[in-house]
């Protein structure tokens, strides 16, 4: 049996330095919001005030060791005490690992009941130490307590939430569906009456939604040009990052926009070609729409910096994978769910990613080259973590060093 958890302690990786002298940010104020236009380089140029050094990875595809032999992980949290929990998605469960890196506990099942998931996408700890896992194939938040003993779930009535993220004032915050499918003999939404995200009380009830979507004039278009990730920073702020715009946000813990920033980019983020719905002749055929894929995750450290996992270029016709998630429907929700990554899995390493770092007023401090493939990033204290979630099915451990 193969060592469940590689450490590897390497040099320290320096800040990419993007241009000879610190570039000037241009900000100006439009209706009360902050919108700041980043030059290239950022604000440190060849003077970076941080790096990152990398602690361990825990997985691989590879593995013999059942308790870290994952399946499409999809995210990590930390606790108090430095432990570190794997939401382990394709295998409906959480494995616990110790502040050194070896593995502890499992945690939740497969299954309907409280504690047990089907299609877990987000995982966070509240300010009880309970663990909160998003499970929008059953629309449901579970929250765990000490370690699995016991579990409650909140049902959430009228539509699924992604992506859930504790609030320090207590409740959550989540991502609203951009999903909008025409019935027949039903008004559609507008996109202008549509928000992005909800707030949600302890209990799961919608208390809040804000934040506006963009109108690419067609369902789909509009359905991939608005998918967002998010992170909570300091005062229940939360930061947004555009998966196919090039926009980073951050809005108060009352649902205004704050400041919206930009940041140079080698490639365009026009819709190359829009999505199309075909609803004639009894039966529906749909056709995704092309567009540039700009970043994959955000994270807010403990000075407020936001980094952004952005794609540096676009990744190659050899580099891409491709994961399709079979559902099966049940009274409850989703009843059976699988995952299969096709492509080329074999690739670990590529230069198609860097970290953007961004001061809190949105100013671009500068960016860090990354030579792995990465889908989630989550920041904890001192510690970043990178997830590959589909070729090396591994999850990195950094630690950021301030110089």
């Amino acid at each position: 049996m193969k060592n469940p958890v590689r450490l590897i302690i390497l040099a320290v990786v320096p800040l990419l330095a993007l241009a000879a002298a610190p570039a000037a940010q241009k900000a100006e104020t439009v209706e009360g919001v902050r919108i700041v236009h980043n030059a290239k380089g950022g604000l440190w140029g060849e003077a970076p005030k941080v790096a990152l050094e990398i602690v361990r990875k825990i997985g691989d595809i590879e593995t013999e060791d059942e308790r870290v032999a994952f399946n499409f992980p999809n995210d990590v949290a930390v606790d108090a005490a430095g432990n570190i929990y794997i939401l382990d998605t394709g295998n409906a469960r959480i494995q616990k690992f110790g502040p050194d890196g070896k593995y502890l506990a499992t945690v939740g099942r497969k299954g309907q009941g409280p504690g047990e998931f089907m299609m877990p996408d987000d995982l966070d700890i509240d300010g009880e130490g309970n663990l909160v896992v998003a499970d929008p194939g059953q629309s449901r938040i579970h929250v765990i307590i000490g370690d699995g003993k016991d579990a409650r779930s909140l049902v959430l009535k009228g539509e699924r939430i992604y992506g859930v993220k504790c609030l320090a004032a207590g409740g959550y915050v989540g991502r609203a569906s951009t999903w909008v499918y025409p019935m027949r003999g039903q008004a559609t939404p507008k996109v202008e009456d549509m928000r992005l995200f909800r707030h949600l009380a302890p209990d799961g009830l919608v208390t809040a939604s804000f934040g506006t979507l963009t109108d690419f004039g067609e369902t789909l278009t509009n359905a991939t040009g608005n998918t967002t990730e998010t992170a909570v920073g300091p005062g229940d702020a939360l930061l947004v990052t555009y998966t196919a715009q090039n926009r980073v946000e951050k809005y108060g813990p009352d649902g205004r926009l704050i400041w919206r920033a930009d940041r140079p980019l080698e490639y365009g983020t026009e819709v190359k070609k829009k999505g199309r719905i075909d609803t004639s002749g009894g039966g529906v055929s749909m056709s995704p729409p092309e567009m540039n894929t700009c970043s994959a995750g955000i994270a807010v450290d403990a000075r407020g910096r936001s980094w952004v996992l952005t794609y540096a270029r676009q990744l190659k016709k050899e580099e891409q994978v491709q994961t399709s998630i079979t559902t099966v429907g049940g009274q409850a929700g989703v009843s059976s769910v699988s995952y299969k990554t096709t492509g080329n899995t074999d690739l670990r390493t590529t230069d198609a990613y860097r970290l953007d770092v961004f001061d809190p007023d949105g100013a671009l401090l500068g960016a860090i080259p990354l030579t792995h493939f990465a889908d989630v990033l989550r920041i904890s204290g001192d510690r970043l973590f990178l997830i590959d979630r589909e070729r090396g099915v591994t999850v990195y451990q950094y630690r950021i060093v301030e110089k």
